[in-house]
């Protein structure tokens, strides 16, 4: 059974997912001028308010370590993070108080990697970039579009909810912004 369970069938497992997905099973690494800059799959921590913002992380962000804050819903902690989050994310997008933020803006995924965030956070951010990045109205208009072209439907379209990842998203933002 070790021989079978522990070295044919991963030998085996590997060389067919290198075969049929060689880019999926080598982590969807995106490359730029031949360095890679990031992955499809791994939410990224970005400091800069000129970016698209991920999804909270308990992890910052950190690989080995992955995984959730194990916080429960009547935890204190878990309601003051929430709260503060909230405040945040209406403060640096200069939203209405009253706003309603996505829950992914506020609480952290299970694996503290969620590469994705809903259409509308994205457009929740939109104005913010503009602001800080002096877009022009044209600009502003290819950023909608480039929300609508890499929004994901449902998986099936019944597993999961509407997604953007933020990487993808991120690194069209540049090339907008460089136009």
């Amino acid at each position: 059974m070790t021989l079978i369970l522990g070295i044919i069938y991963p030998l085996f497992i590997t060389l067919f997912a290198q075969l049929l997905f060689p880019f999926q099973a080598n982590g969807s690494l995106v490359k730029m001028n031949g360095k890679v800059i990031g992955s499809e799959l791994i939410g990224q921590k970005s400091d800069s308010s000129e970016y698209f913002q991920n999804r909270p992380s308990a992890t910052n962000y950190e690989t080995l370590p992955s995984g959730g804050s194990n916080l429960g819903l009547t935890n204190r902690k878990l309601h003051e993070l929430a709260e503060s989050r909230k405040s945040e994310f209406i403060k640096q997008n200069q939203l209405s108080i009253n706003q309603q933020v996505p829950s992914e803006m506020v609480f952290a995924s299970a694996s503290g990697l969620d590469p994705d965030i809903s259409p509308q956070a994205a457009v929740l951010q939109v104005n913010r970039i503009v602001r800080i990045r002096n877009l022009s109205a044209k600009q502003k208009e290819n950023l909608y579009k480039l929300i609508n072209k890499l929004t994901e439907n449902p998986q099936f379209g019944i597993f999961g909810e509407p997604r953007v990842n933020i990487f993808m998203l991120n690194l069209g933002l540049d090339k907008i912004a460089k136009k």
